[in-house]
């Protein structure tokens, strides 16, 4: 059964920074990606980052250049790098993953900021003005 569970959140000052990271485990095969997703009261959940099994990456408009998703695989481990926060970053923080078939479909990057097959339950993040 896979498992993603995520640490690190917490409450940081508007232009701060936060690392966020993500334990998977249970994998029978690697996932093809993983990501970040997160949910503002009040919003829609929306995909954050993501990195697929050969590094390639993509991010939503609103944190390119801010934020940086890495993964070490030795760890099986997912992180989220987070700069120059901004009080509309706060939100719960949602780790994610793809399955290795991409459920029978086409596999790639940009998918993966909208369709995921697993989820962690969620890490607050606070950014405060």
């Amino acid at each position: 059964q896979v498992q993603l569970v995520e640490s690190g959140g917490g409450s940081v000052q508007a232009g701060g920074s936060l690392r966020i990271s993500c334990a998977a485990s249970g994998y029978t095969y690697s996932p093809y990606c993983m990501g970040w997703f997160r949910q503002a009261p009040g919003k829609r959940r929306e995909g954050v980052a993501a990195i697929d099994v050969d590094g390639m990456t993509a991010y939503a408009d609103s944190v390119k250049g801010r934020f940086t998703i890495s993964q070490d695989n030795a760890k099986n481990t997912l992180y989220l790098q987070m700069n120059s926060l901004e009080p509309e970053d706060t939100a719960m923080y949602y780790c994610a993953a793809r399955s290795s078939d991409c459920s029978g479909g086409y596999c790639y990057i940009s998918s993966c900021l909208h369709v995921m097959d697993y989820w962690g339950k969620g890490i607050l993040v606070t950014t405060s003005s």
